[in-house]
């Protein structure tokens, strides 16, 4: 008995009747942990970590004189981050066409988490209350149109919201427009094209928040003499929060580093942080001020993600 405090009989391996010391057990276990985790870690390393300190690295360098960079370390390129130098004094001056893309990129993605949410809540509210053999079909209904290829939904997209598109046409022949509304190649084709292609990012955490929800709860709140809307603020958004939160992440994070659609909706005048990172690796050729911009765009998401982390430990602190 005097023993058993020290060593402990292994039950895995008790009809060999073998012993193991706590501290080799627990050595063995952690070892067998950090095994079962390395493959995970190689690929985070080579294809996260490691492409993102080049990146790092790249944006302290010069920029070639042809593309690449050039092994000579300097600050200029944070510097052209928010001040541009001009060609012939060499002053520094507010780069505003970067401030105007970063603050027409962040607004379009505050604009297209909204609207998604807008269109995304009813829409998910329906699904979650047909019966419960039906709800998978209409999921697969909803989710259908976006099995197509991104590229080839965004030129049909055109087509709809075109001089000739079938919208001006639908608004002529109801008389409520006089000639056709120039939709294309402006920031609200962008903002459509981000909301339409982003919507189920935003559906698909309303609907397994509103799949659980118990609708007893608002029959109860009915029951007394709440309105339709005190029943929709107190209980069933409240109770969805987690859903509206997740759904407004994933959709503000694509939209934030978006290319395609801006690039073809927008017809590359109404360019977006990933179109002027684009720029600066292709036609510009200045890497460094291009790694810069992507680094910028990497720390816009980090602060988004704990913004929903904190607000997630928050939710589980309180039940």
């Amino acid at each position: 008995m005097a023993r058993s405090g020290k060593k402990r009989y292994d039950h895995d391996k008790s009809h060999r009747g073998v012993f193991v010391t706590p501290g080799l057990s627990r050595h063995h276990e952690i070892k067998k942990r950090w095994l079962l985790m390395s493959p995970a870690l190689v690929l985070i390393g080579v294809l996260g970590i490691l492409p993102l300190s080049i990146i790092v690295v790249y944006s302290f360098m010069s920029p070639g004189p042809y593309g690449g960079i050039e092994w000579k370390p300097t600050l200029e390129a944070w510097i052209n981050l928010l001040v541009a130098r001009d060609i012939f004094d060499e002053t520094l001056r507010i780069n505003y066409a970067h401030l105007i893309i970063f603050a027409r990129s962040i607004g379009l993605a505050v604009s297209a988490s909204l609207l998604t949410l807008l269109f995304g809540f009813p829409t998910a509210y329906f699904i979650a209350t047909r019966p419960t053999g039906r709800r998978n079909l209409w999921l697969f209904l909803f989710i259908l149109p976006f099995w197509c290829n991104i590229l080839v939904r965004i030129l049909a997209m055109m087509l709809f919201i075109r001089d000739e598109g079938f919208i001006n046409h639908l608004l002529i022949n109801l008389n409520i427009i006089e000639k056709p509304l120039h939709i294309l190649y402006t920031d609200a084709a962008v903002g459509i094209g981000l909301v339409y292609t982003y919507l189920p990012l935003m559906v698909m955490p309303l609907y397994a928040s509103m799949e659980k929800l118990d609708f007893s709860l608002i029959e109860a709140g009915y029951d007394l003499y709440a309105s339709r809307w005190s029943v929709l603020t107190r209980i069933i958004i409240p109770l969805v929060k987690p859903g509206i939160v997740a759904g407004s992440i994933l959709v503000f994070i694509p939209v934030l580093g978006a290319y395609v659609i801006p690039r073809i909706l927008g017809g590359g005048k109404n360019l977006m942080l990933g179109n002027l990172i684009a720029n600066q690796f292709g036609t510009s050729r200045d890497w460094p001020l291009g790694s810069v911009l992507a680094l910028f765009l990497t720390g816009l998401v980090m602060i988004a993600l704990m913004v929903y982390v904190r607000h997630t430990t928050r939710s589980q602190a309180h039940g």
